[in-house]
């Protein structure tokens, strides 16, 4: 894209001198002109000056026009562009002054101005839901906590229903106290509060102890896990902050897989990076969800039927861009789920064999 550096361009003073010459030329004649026919001196001399006064007015108004069409609208128009900004109007616009094959600088700080207000409102819109979700995620088991000891409180309960009672009471608390738990852990990691302490250890021995806490739940539910992860892959990163990325991806997997699936985790390594893959069979994510799916509180199901309360890709995100990582993924509807982690290699050598099994 080309920019034009000049809003008055070298061109533009040559039309002037253009101009000036050829009025020159003209007074030339017109001296000539009252000479031949033998005007009063009155007259020799007041035409000149009507002459040139004419055309001083107008250089001057088109002076006048060109600024006023460059400069003056151009910047009244972002003015009251950034007042209904400050007032919280995020759906302004504000056009550029030429196309794109003719932008100027002041094009592109008016389209600088567009994406600026763009992603204000996306914030705002992202604070609104935020507060929104925490409502709806904090008022539940509220909710719950507040029901179960009202009738607690009745005393009209037998010894089993109490038991119940209470134990849904914990679940509860547990579920909000993870909830902000959460929060804190993200609120931390984005304002850079914590701080990763990084080690050089084998990712492989820790997919491998995060794998066997999800064994139980595996069994009762009868999902099939298959895993292909090397001997032993070094990483440079918070062993941690780590554990939160794998434990979240695993049970997001083991979550969304119904009675009867599979979950394959693949890791593999060359000389630059390690990545570790986890698939599930589970009910996929619908494309519009796709790009939403690390945002803070994002469900894809919108019913809040599944446990659990939007942070943990959230979270994971964050982890890796801490530790020069990335994510991605891959989904498709009713089609199941792949999430690839991509992590840099420490600097130092590691052995290449393979550890394969089913479960």
């Amino acid at each position: 894209m080309k920019i034009k550096e000049n809003l008055f361009p070298p061109s533009l003073f040559a039309i002037y001198l253009g101009v000036l010459f050829l009025m020159s030329g003209i007074h030339m004649g017109l001296l000539v002109f009252m000479e031949r026919v033998n005007w009063s001196e009155l007259a020799q001399t007041m035409v000149p000056m009507g002459y040139w006064g004419m055309v001083a007015v107008g250089l001057t108004l088109f002076t006048r026009k060109k600024m006023k069409s460059t400069y003056e609208e151009p910047l009244h128009k972002m003015a009251e562009a950034a007042r209904r900004v400050s007032a919280g109007d995020f759906s302004v616009y504000v056009p550029t002054i030429h196309t794109s094959d003719k932008l100027d600088y002041l094009d592109i700080m008016i389209m600088n101005f567009n994406k600026m207000v763009e992603e204000l409102g996306s914030i705002e819109t992202l604070k609104t839901d935020f507060v929104s979700n925490v409502s709806h995620e904090m008022k539940t088991p509220i909710a719950i906590i507040k029901n179960y000891a009202q009738l607690l409180r009745a005393g009209h309960v037998s010894e089993e229903q109490g038991k119940e009672y209470a134990e849904n009471i914990e679940q509860a608390a547990e579920r909000l106290s993870s909830l902000i738990g959460n929060i804190l852990k993200l609120n931390r990691l984005e304002h850079q509060r914590i701080t990763p302490e990084l080690e050089t250890y084998d990712v492989c021995r820790q997919l491998c102890e995060s794998i066997f806490l999800y064994e139980d739940v595996l069994e009762e539910k009868e999902i099939e896990l298959e895993t292909d992860i090397e001997d032993m892959a070094v990483i440079a990163a918070d062993i941690n902050l780590m554990e939160l990325v794998w434990n979240n991806l695993l049970s997001n997997a083991v979550k969304f897989t119904g009675r009867g699936g599979s979950i394959t985790i693949r890791q593999t390594s060359d000389r630059s990076h390690v990545r570790v893959s986890v698939s599930d069979t589970g009910c996929g994510i619908a494309k519009e969800s796709i790009k939403h799916i690390f945002d803070k509180f994002y469900q894809g199901d919108t019913s809040h039927a599944m446990e659990g309360n939007g942070l943990g890709l959230a979270l994971v995100k964050r982890v890796l861009e801490l530790m020069n990582g990335e994510i991605q993924i891959i989904s498709e509807e009713g089609e199941g789920s792949t999430f690839i982690v991509t992590l840099p290699v420490a600097e130092m050598k590691h052995k290449n064999g393979r550890k394969a099994g089913n479960v």
